[in-house]
């Protein structure tokens, strides 16, 4: 099941996506919340009626007749992990952490699939992509062991964890660097864990302009993903429609030779096998 947010003839509704089409939730099952975070917290109150959805014959979309928004409308946390792939990690000159290396990014930087990319006016020379898998909080909690880490899990999702590198050397903290606004697509959609119930093994890549720049497997992650939801979960409470980018292998613009930065027309489409791609054109803002 692959649920997903979208616009369409002005309104804004929560669905479901297949095969190329999408159907709307938010006409169909009556008392669903309007704000995803809500259904993603009770969508097993919903599942049901989501399955019957799926199942139906009327009601369906064309993809490309739709506007499809992030699937998250605004998290409450967005989580990302640093240096978590080897090559990454050799290509920044740095030694295999130890511990996990986390940082905030804003809600606000949230943004669609296909929506376009700032390029900010405070630094216009420095934007960079990392393609990345998204890991989205449905049920949750506190003290998450690992054999209970999957279950906290609703879905999985693509991400570019879209970075001003000038910023990042202002700080030895890089949140305010990977926070501007747009800077945190993710969809096409949520994959559900009923077809990705293992996020290790997934092809990622990130291809600028149509050349490929990143490209690893997430079975390659040197802290896997239920490993970030244990150590996550001991510091704070992991609530549904939270967002978890989970690392970028290596290829960045920054640290490529010779160094390439995302200008205006540029187009970044990251893809990860079985869950789709998005892709998104830099502009200046």
């Amino acid at each position: 099941m692959k649920f997903a947010v979208f616009d369409v003839a002005g309104a804004v509704h929560i669905g479901l996506v297949k095969g190329g089409r999408v159907i709307s939730a938010t006409s169909a099952i009556p008392g669903l919340p309007t704000d995803t975070n809500q259904v993603i917290g009770r969508f097993e109150e919903f599942r049901e009626q989501f399955r019957a959805l799926e199942s139906s014959a009327d009601g369906w979309l064309a993809l490309e007749d739709v506007h499809l928004r992030s699937p998250v409308s605004r998290p409450g946390k967005i989580l990302a992990i640093g240096l978590n792939y080897a090559d990454h990690i050799a290509e920044a000159g740095r030694e295999t952490p130890t511990q996990q290396i986390w940082f905030i990014k804003a809600s606000s930087s949230i943004n669609g699939p296909f929506d376009p990319i700032q390029v900010p006016k405070a630094s216009p020379n420095s934007l960079d992509y990392e393609a990345e898998l998204v890991a989205v909080i449905g049920r949750g909690g506190r003290h998450i062991s690992r054999a209970d880490a999957p279950a906290s899990v609703i879905g999985f999702a693509v991400g570019n964890d879209v970075s001003v590198r000038e910023w990042q050397s202002h700080s030895p903290q890089w949140s305010l660097a990977k926070s501007f606004d747009t800077h945190s697509p993710i969809g096409p959609w949520i994959t559900l864990t009923d077809e990705a119930p293992d996020p290790h093994g997934l092809d990622i890549k990130a291809v600028v302009n149509g050349v490929v720049r990143q490209h690893s497997n997430t079975a390659n992650l040197v802290f896997d993903v239920w490993d970030q939801i244990v150590y996550l979960s001991q510091a704070m409470t992991l609530e549904p429609g939270d967002v978890i980018f989970t690392g970028t292998p290596g290829g960045v613009g920054w640290l490529s030779e010779p160094r390439f930065v995302l200008s205006d027309g540029d187009v970044v489409r990251i893809e990860i096998d079985k869950l789709g791609y998005i892709e998104g054109v830099c502009k200046d803002e």
